[in-house]
C-alpha cells in the first residue's frame, strides 16, 4: 500500500501556520491521503477553529509574527490555550517548525506534542506519524490470574 493511499478515514486535521504555502502544501498531501483539512494562520483563528470544528489532530507551527491582532502568539502559547479548553485537551498536537534548536524539541515534548518535525518536512514521515497517532491502539486483554 502506498503511503499516499487514501486511508485518512475522514479524520479532520487542523494545520496552523502563518505561511500560506506551507498550509497549502501540507493540506494537499493530507487531502490526498484521505484527511479533511482545516487551516488557521494565527493563534486566535486556531483556538476558534478548535472550539468550532473539534479536529482529530493539530499540526502546529511554533513560530509566528511577533504580534497578531495585538496578541503575541507563538506555538507554545497556542498549545497552552488548547490545554485550557476542555474540548481540546485530548487532541494530539504534532509540532512543525523551522527551528534547529534542540531545546525547542524538548520544550514541545514537555508541552504535550506527540511528534516533532523540522522544516522542510518529510511528508511521508509526517503522514506515517499522523496515521500512527490517529490509529486506535489495540488493548490487550488482561491476563486472568488463576490460583
Amino acid at each position: 500500500m502506498s503511503i499516499d493511499s487514501p486511508n485518512g478515514s475522514g479524520k479532520t486535521i487542523l494545520v496552523v501556520d502563518d505561511n500560506e504555502i506551507v498550509i497549502k502544501t501540507i493540506s494537499l498531501k493530507l487531502q490526498g491521503a484521505g484527511f479533511k483539512v482545516l487551516s488557521a494562520m494565527d493563534g486566535t483563528e486556531a483556538v476558534s477553529m478548535v472550539r468550532k470544528e473539534h479536529p482529530d489532530l493539530i499540526l502546529l507551527d511554533l513560530t509566528f509574527p511577533p504580534e497578531v491582532m495585538g496578541v503575541p502568539w507563538d506555538g507554545f502559547r497556542i498549545m497552552e490555550w488548547f490545554g485550557r479548553l476542555d474540548s481540546a485537551k485530548q487532541i494530539p498536537i504534532v509540532v512543525i517548525t523551522g527551528s534547529e534548536d534542540p531545546r525547542i524539541r524538548e520544550r514541545a515534548a514537555l508541552a504535550g506534542a506527540v511528534a516533532f518535525f523540522q522544516k522542510p518536512i518529510d511528508h511521508d514521515q509526517l503522514l506515517k506519524a499522523i496515521r500512527d497517532t490517529l490509529t486506535p491502539k489495540e488493548t490487550l486483554p488482561a491476563k486472568v490470574k488463576t490460583s
